[in-house]
């Protein structure tokens, strides 16, 4: 029995194989999702190639509009000791850009804005170096004229982007209404800022400074905004008769621009009586910031405007705009921008600087939805290659009515009762640029743009 247990091999237990060990599928971490995107409208229309390196360039040029004449005034009264004579020179000026102005913008419609608008800036820069020379050696008065009126060929870099925007996006009419709040935002914080910085140049460094800086931003900022070609629309072909014809020849363009020549009455206006009221509150120092304040709202407010579907659909060079949905949209921003405009008013009343700025910030929020669809229904209204002309003659009747709106503002603090009272002169201007939309939307102007000749 020893024995045959000995001989009986030994086996060993069978090993069972063992499983390949698969790692347990990791399930992948639920992602947040926002169903409400507010920056995806203008991520969308910035990410079409070129237009970051046109918009940067543009808001460089941009920002010397709202520093000149800011540093003409402060250099000339503190070197000849006259803010008449300084109120005289800018106003001269003005009146040259808004002579000037659309001629520069048919050029730039016929010849391409790389070939027109950078020796047009170059003019313009020597303008205001000369200015500067003349106020630097003491040169006679009539001279200060000359030179600030050569400025008049600076070219409407914020309409020219705009024409940008309006090729890129021509058949997209939500992309094209975002791309215009940008703009009008763009606008409001150069008018913003750029007073602030030439007031800080001027004050710190030199008189001269302003100008200077001014100047040397405006060349570079046009330079680089006129390498960016491939985004630049392209020429418009000359007419078969000759001689363009004129967008003010449209029948619904006239009443438009009036209702711009009312809005920059309620700019001018606005920027002359605030400063009267910090002064005669003894707070003048602050009324840079009760501007910035206005400025700040309707900079939000355009950009928040951005993010709400356009109106219409039709492309430049049409009248669609003018449709129901248009006139309606347009007559409820007039419409808001005349009721908030009494709210300063209403403040001022109250004789306290800090209601004042909560209305002044309220009143801000509706005047960038009227520029914003006013410069659509231009755009619509406006033949395809003249959009330059008719946007730089909306900007034309609100230069004009700025400066109509600083005279009557100035009127309005000398002769009524303070300041506070003098705040009914931007209520009525809002209240007049309301009354002509409502005559305007009683029209039925549902027609084709007349074919340009």
């Amino acid at each position: 029995m020893i024995l045959f247990l000995a001989a009986r091999p030994v086996t060993a237990p069978p090993v069972r194989p063992s499983r390949p060990v698969r790692p347990s599928p990791r399930r992948p971490r639920p992602r947040l999702r926002f169903p409400f995107r507010p920056l995806a409208p203008y991520r969308r229309i910035f990410a079409v190639p070129g237009t970051r390196a046109f918009t940067a360039a543009n808001l460089l040029a941009r920002l010397p509009m709202g520093m000149l004449s800011v540093s003409a005034v402060l250099m000339i009264a503190g070197s000849r000791g006259s803010y008449a004579l300084a109120g005289a020179v800018t106003a001269t000026g003005l009146a040259a850009t808004a002579l000037v102005g659309p001629w520069t913008a048919r050029l730039v419609d016929r010849h391409g804005q790389a070939r027109i608008a950078v020796p047009a800036t170059a003019l313009a820069v020597l303008g205001s170096l000369s200015l500067l020379l003349c106020v630097r050696h003491g040169a006679p008065d009539w001279t200060l004229f000359a030179s600030y009126v050569a400025t008049a060929t600076t070219p409407n870099t914020g309409g020219m982007s705009r024409a940008r925007w309006a090729h890129l996006f021509r058949d997209d009419p939500a992309a094209r209404h975002t791309a215009n709040s940008f703009e009008q935002a763009a606008d409001e914080l150069c008018f913003m800022l750029g007073p602030v910085l030439a007031t800080l140049l001027c004050t710190a460094l030199f008189p001269e400074a302003g100008t200077a800086v001014a100047a040397a931003l405006l060349l570079t900022g046009v330079l680089l905004f006129a390498a960016q070609r491939r985004t630049e629309p392209p020429v418009a072909p000359a007419p078969a008769t000759g001689r363009p014809r004129s967008p003010l020849r449209l029948p619904e363009l006239p009443p438009l621009l009036v209702t711009f020549l009312a809005t920059g009455a309620v700019f001018g206006s606005l920027e002359v009586v605030t400063i009267a009221f910090a002064d005669g509150h003894g707070i003048r120092t602050a009324a840079g910031g009760l501007l910035a304040l206005q400025a700040a709202g309707s900079c939000a407010a355009g950009l928040l405007y951005g993010l709400l579907r356009p109106t219409t659909g039709a492309p430049p060079g049409s009248s669609g705009a003018w449709g129901t949905a248009g006139r309606h949209r347009f007559l409820g921003c007039t419409a808001a921008m005349a009721a908030l405009m009494l709210l300063p008013l209403l403040a001022a009343a109250t004789g306290s600087p800090a209601t004042l700025a909560v209305a002044l910030l309220l009143a801000g929020m509706a005047t960038a939805p009227t520029m914003v669809t006013g410069m659509g229904l231009v755009q619509s209204l406006t033949p395809a290659g003249q959009l330059n002309e008719g946007m730089t003659l909306a900007v034309t009747a609100l230069l004009g009515g700025i400066a109509a709106g600083s005279a009557s503002g100035g009127w309005a603090v000398d002769h009524l009762a303070g300041a506070g009272a003098a705040y009914g002169v931007p209520a009525a201007a809002a209240a007049l640029a309301l009354a002509v939309t409502l005559l305007t939307a009683r029209r039925r102007p549902d027609r084709p743009a007349a074919p340009v000749s």
